[in-house]
């Protein structure tokens, strides 16, 4: 995914109070940006690590920057704004990267369905197939194993959506 304007980078210091992360960058200079993933973030917010963040224009936002990447101790990015997965996801699709989801004329995102008023992440939809419901998850738990999983690897967790999608 594409970032624009290009995200910026800093050493993550430490991350707190769920929202905030500490960053320096390699001047020396210390300042705080906003983190919208409220999760532990395990093994994905580590001091140390390389984190990249956005900046904002607006001027009544109390922290100027988002954290929207951070590394783990490997290297590897891991994507910690939850906002962002969906994007990723829908990018990839319109771009053909997922075989499985080509060949659907219709892509809508947040759309209603079942008798709880869920909301699935992504619906395909075409005339001659049957619809395609997509729900994206944010992988943002490391395990010890370098495993990385769903914050909500818990079965009951997700059993709204689950329960209204298998009607």
């Amino acid at each position: 995914m594409l970032f624009l304007p290009p995200l910026q980078t800093a050493t993550l210091l430490k991350r707190y109070k769920r929202f905030l992360v500490d960053l320096r960058h390699s001047d020396g200079h210390e300042f705080t940006v906003h983190c919208a993933n409220t999760g532990k973030m395990t093994g994905c917010a580590e001091p140390g690590v390389m984190a990249y963040y956005s900046t904002s224009d607006n001027a009544k936002r109390k922290y100027a920057h988002s954290l929207e990447l951070s590394s783990n101790q490997a290297g590897d990015l891991i994507c910690v704004n939850t906002a962002v997965a969906n994007k990723v996801a829908i990018e990839a699709i319109e771009k053909g990267v997922i075989d499985e989801l080509q060949g659907y004329t219709e892509l809508l995102s947040e759309v209603k369905y079942g008798d709880e008023n869920s909301r699935i992440d992504i619906l395909l939809r075409d005339a001659n197939k049957p619809d395609c419901y997509i729900e994206v998850k944010s992988v943002t738990l490391l395990e010890k194993t370098a495993k990385a999983i769903s914050p909500m690897h818990k079965p009951c967790e997700g059993k709204n959506t689950c329960g209204n999608l298998w009607q």
